[in-house]
């Protein structure tokens, strides 16, 4: 990969996770992480893209394996745990648990013609609190000063899940 930061190939991330869902290897997908936060409030620097989505298989051999090789015939590059659209890192994270109910609950949105879906604010902020690293309470932070959260509907995701948010 070269030292220079690549620009963000957004629509064809999205345009490849939507086409994993129709060759039937993911039941759905959800673009997560920061550039789901990115969403809601000023952009900030990432490194990679994530991408969560729900096996159509549940069985063992399900999942990421079949995603990298079908991605790699579409001339996607494997470096690490990331595959590589034009040099930019994207992370495929099969959902469980809170995960799966943020993908089953995400907003749909449309990102340059293509359909997508994002996690809600109280999602991104509810699995940043069980991550809990320092950019995480970060997130959280300027998720909750810049973004429209459901109160309501984020008290009610951290008690399920048993989450606690940082004191301010």
């Amino acid at each position: 990969m070269s030292d220079e930061p690549a620009a963000i190939p957004l629509a064809d991330i999205l345009r490849a996770a939507n086409e994993l869902v129709a060759s039937g290897l993911i039941e759905d997908h959800v673009l997560g992480g920061a550039l789901a936060a990115i969403y809601y409030v000023e952009p900030f620097t990432t490194y990679d893209a994530d991408i969560f989505f729900i096996a159509a298989d549940k069985s063992l051999r399900a999942g990421i394996p079949a995603i990298y090789s079908h991605l790699q015939s579409k001339g996607w590059h494997v470096e690490r745990e990331h595959l590589l659209i034009r040099d930019f890192p994207v992370q495929f994270l099969a959902a469980s648990g809170l995960t799966e109910e943020a993908v089953r609950k995400a907003r749909p949105i449309e990102y340059e013609g293509v359909a997508a879906k994002v996690f809600s604010p109280e999602y991104i902020i509810a699995i940043a609190a069980s991550v809990g690293r320092h950019k995480d309470w970060a997130r959280i932070d300027q998720l909750q000063e810049q973004a429209e959260i459901d109160r309501k509907l984020l008290d009610d995701v951290l008690r399920r899940y048993n989450l606690k948010l940082p004191k301010p």
